[in-house]
């Protein structure tokens, strides 16, 4: 089993960034992980993993990790009104699937 915890989330302006963390716990070996996100009125789509970007984030998000914590984070910058929404650590190992518990972002003047 992994566990997955996400913090960092929040309201901002446009323009402004955010930091989101994701911490698994348990048997992480051989673990893959990524971030999704569910804005309203559409389903949830992988914003970020390993080389991939969502073309609506490329150029402002990045995803790095810390194989030392278990963690991935995610940093957004130039934030839109558009990347409001619930963003979510996925996690994947030997054929199963992990999720946190999602965290809000919500972008508005």
């Amino acid at each position: 089993q992994v566990h997955l915890v996400e913090s960092g989330g929040g309201l901002v302006q446009p323009g402004e960034s955010l930091r989101l963390s994701c911490t698994a716990s348990g048997n992480i070996i051989s673990i893959y992980m990524a971030w999704y996100r569910q804005t309203p009125g559409n389903s949830r789509e992988l914003v970020a993993g390993d080389v991939y970007y969502a073309d609506s984030v490329k150029g402002r998000f990045t995803i790095s990790r810390d194989p030392s914590k278990n963690a991935i984070y995610l940093q957004m910058d130039s934030l839109k009104p558009e990347d409001t929404g619930d963003y979510y650590c996925y996690a994947a190992q030997l054929g199963h699937e992990y999720w946190g518990q999602g965290i809000q972002v919500t972008v508005s003047s």
